[in-house]
């Protein structure tokens, strides 16, 4: 009796170990899946969430409104015409390549200091007015796109004035507007043939000084300057050969955040070339 009593203890303790070594494996087993679908779970909502924070990035950079900052009057370039309307070739090409690249513009007509100083500050994200792209000029931060324009700068005189070359503005005043490639050609000049200069906010101020004798001449970039003659009858003329060599106007920015505007800019450039309406646009206002 003690001997089967024996052996059945034995064989219940051996059953016994079967039994526990059965239940840790399966809850091992029951372990390892719950950690799997743990695991799993977090990655799945990780992508979920990544994929609705590239929407939302998306979204925001489609429904981003790029604010350009312009002169008030650089006619034929910008300008109010007799509707009301702000208008000019830097208005109709910056139209048009928004509308080709497929991207919110607010123009903001300010004139050109207050243009300059709103890029600068980053309360506009781009300059649009004929600015001539310079060394001086990408060397203090302006940085530039595809030229869509090429301008010289010009001399002016009443029409009925006698001078007809630098050597006739000895001795007298030439009128420019502040911060423009025109002031920076007089200025390059003005000591060579003894001229004095005087600064002006905007051109029509600029045109008038020499109209009504303040001002023995003015600088003007030259398709502005015909323009204003031939539009504004204006009493005065063009001094032919007394111009400086072309340089390209840009649209400028001043914050590299921003050079995604000026890839869009280029490419819509580039297209609205190649299909004709930059031509249109041209001859419509230019007759070129």
């Amino acid at each position: 009796m003690k001997k089967l009593t024996v052996m059945a203890l034995i064989a219940c303790m051996a059953f016994s170990a079967v039994a526990c070594g059965s239940s840790t494996t399966q809850t091992t087993d029951d372990s390892a899946a719950a950690a799997d679908e743990t695991t799993e779970a977090p990655a799945e909502e990780s992508t979920d969430a990544a994929e609705e924070e590239t929407e939302a990035s998306d979204t925001a950079s489609s429904d981003k409104t790029w604010v350009i900052a312009m002169d008030t009057v650089f006619r034929p370039f910008e300008f109010t015409d007799e509707n009301g309307d702000f208008v000019g070739i830097d208005v109709d090409i910056l139209n048009a390549v928004a509308a080709d690249q497929g991207f919110n513009i607010e123009i903001q007509s300010l004139g050109w200091d207050a243009a300059v100083a709103a890029v600068q500050a980053g309360q506009a994200d781009a300059l649009m007015a004929g600015a001539s792209i310079t060394e001086e000029r990408q060397a203090s931060g302006w940085i530039f796109s595809d030229s869509y324009y090429d301008s010289s700068q010009i001399f002016t005189v009443k029409s009925d004035s006698d001078i007809a070359s630098f050597e006739d503005l000895e001795g007298k005043t030439v009128a420019v507007k502040n911060g423009t490639e025109g002031a920076k050609f007089a200025n390059s000049l003005m000591e060579e043939y003894g001229f004095s200069v005087d600064v002006y906010e905007d051109s029509p101020t600029m045109y008038q000084a020499v109209v009504l004798g303040q001002a023995d001449a003015c600088v003007e970039d030259k398709p502005i300057m015909a323009d204003s003659i031939k539009t504004g009858g204006l009493d005065l003329k063009i001094v032919e050969g007394m111009e400086s060599d072309p340089a390209p106007y840009g649209m400028a920015i001043m914050n590299e955040a921003n050079q995604e505007l000026l890839d869009m800019f280029n490419a819509g450039l580039a297209d609205i070339k190649a299909n004709g309406t930059y031509d249109e646009i041209i001859a419509t206002y230019l007759g070129e």
